[in-house]
C-alpha cells in the first residue's frame, strides 16, 4: 500500500504526497471579496502540501455570505488570485479552488440579496444568545438552478484563468448543493426533490457543468455524508450518498473528498457511521478523507484501500510545514482560534516553519 509521502494523480493534476490542505476559511479577502497580497505569503507557505484546497470561494454575489472571504466571479478578483497560484507553483505544490454557492447559509447583511436555497427553509444559528442572521430561503425555481448551475462552471472557468490547477466543488457542511442533497432541507415534489436520484440531480448538473468547463480531471467535490451540520441532515444518508458517489464516478471526477464525523470528533460531531467504506465500493477514483487524522490513523486509512490520500485542516493552520513535520514525526504547533477569522498577518502568516522555530 502507498505511504502518505509518495505521490499521487489526481486526473491531471500531479501531486507531491498524498497529504492534502483542506478548505480552511480565514477571512483575509478585502470587504468586496478580492484575495488580498497576504493571502500570497499564507498559501505559498503551505505549498508542501501534495494538493492545497483554498477556502470556500464564491461563485457568485448571491452565493457569498462570509464577511471578507474570497470569490472568484469578477476579472478584479481573478487577477488577484493569479500572484496566488504562480507563488505555490513556484514552490512546487499544486492549487485547486473551493468554489462555493452557501445557499441558505448565505447571510443578507453580507450580500444584500435573499438566500436562495432547494426549498423554503430557515438555517439555525449556533448562538442561541444573538439574533439570528440568516433568512429564510427562498426555493430555488428552474431558472435559479439552471443559472446557480452556470455560475459554477463559470467560476471553474475563471479559476483555471486565475491559474489553478483546478477546482473542487463545496457540496458539503449544509451549503447549497448539500441542501439539494438532504432530506430535511429538500422539502421539494419535483424533479429536484423527494427521491434520492432526484435529490442528487442538482450535484450532478452542477459538476457536469463544471466537467464540461475544464474537464474532468480537473475536477473534484467535497461532500459530508454522515451526521448533521449547520442544520442540514437526512434520515437515510446512504440511500442518498452511495447513488451520488455513483453518479460521480461516472463522472470520470478527478477526485472525492469526504468529510467524515465521528462522534469525538472535536469540529462537529456524529454517531451516524461513516459512509466511506460503501462509497469506495462504488467510486474508485481518488479518495480523500478529512476530519482530525494522525500520521498512524492516516496511514492505516490508506492501508485498508478505503483511502487514496488525507485532507488535514486545522492544523495547517499553525504549521505550514505541515508534510515536514508529519514525515519528520515532529511536534505540531498549536494554533490560536481567536485569530481563525481576523485581519492581519496574526494568526495567519507568523507561524513559523519548524527550523525557524527551533532557531
Amino acid at each position: 500500500m502507498p505511504s502518505l509521502f509518495e505521490p499521487i494523480a489526481y486526473g491531471g493534476i500531479q501531486a507531491s504526497n498524498r497529504v492534502v490542505m483542506a478548505p480552511l476559511t480565514r477571512g483575509r479577502a478585502t470587504s468586496g471579496h478580492v484575495p488580498t497580497e497576504l493571502m500570497i505569503d499564507y498559501y505559498r507557505q503551505r505549498a508542501g502540501a501534495g494538493l492545497i484546497v483554498t477556502e470556500g470561494t464564491g461563485i457568485s454575489r448571491e452565493g457569498l455570505g462570509w464577511p471578507h472571504a474570497p470569490g472568484l466571479w469578477t476579472d478584479a478578483m481573478v487577477e488577484a488570485w493569479k500572484p496566488v497560484t504562480a507563488a505555490v507553483h513556484d514552490a512546487g505544490g499544486r492549487i485547486v479552488a473551493q468554489i462555493w454557492h452557501m445557499g441558505r447559509l448565505a447571510r443578507p447583511d453580507v450580500t444584500g440579496l435573499a438566500p436562495l436555497s432547494s426549498s423554503a427553509t430557515r438555517a439555525p444559528y449556533h448562538k442561541p444568545d444573538e439574533p439570528n442572521p440568516y433568512a429564510e430561503a427562498r426555493a430555488a425555481t428552474l431558472d435559479d438552478i439552471q443559472r446557480a448551475v452556470d455560475d459554477y462552471g463559470t467560476a471553474a472557468t475563471a479559476a483555471i484563468t486565475a491559474g489553478f490547477d483546478g477546482v473542487q466543488l463545496h457540496g458539503a457542511n449544509g451549503y447549497l448543493i448539500d441542501q439539494f442533497l438532504r432530506d430535511n432541507t429538500n422539502l421539494r415534489d419535483d424533479d429536484y426533490g423527494g427521491s434520492p436520484e432526484n435529490r442528487i440531480r442538482f450535484m450532478t448538473e452542477a459538476v457536469a457543468r463544471v466537467v464540461e468547463a475544464i474537464g474532468a480531471g480537473r475536477t473534484g467535490i467535497r461532500l459530508s455524508p454522515n451526521g448533521e451540520t449547520q442544520g442540514a441532515d437526512d434520515s437515510n444518508p446512504e440511500a442518498v450518498f452511495v447513488p451520488a458517489a455513483r453518479a460521480l464516478a461516472d463522472l470520470g471526477i478527478a477526485f472525492l473528498e469526504l468529510r467524515e464525523l465521528s462522534p469525538g470528533s472535536t469540529f462537529g460531531a456524529s454517531d451516524v457511521p461513516k459512509l466511506s467504506p460503501r462509497i469506495r465500493e462504488v467510486f474508485a477514483g481518488p479518495l480523500i478523507l478529512n476530519q482530525e487524522y494522525s500520521v498512524a490513523t492516516a496511514q492505516a486509512a490508506l492501508d485498508s484501500g478505503v483511502a487514496d490520500a488525507i485532507a488535514f485542516g486545522r492544523p495547517f493552520i499553525a504549521n505550514p510545514d505541515l508534510v515536514d513535520r508529519l514525515r519528520r514525526g515532529a511536534a505540531l504547533a498549536e494554533d490560536d482560534q481567536k485569530t481563525w477569522y481576523t485581519p492581519g498577518a496574526e494568526g495567519y502568516t507568523d507561524y513559523p516553519a519548524l527550523e525557524t522555530a527551533d532557531a
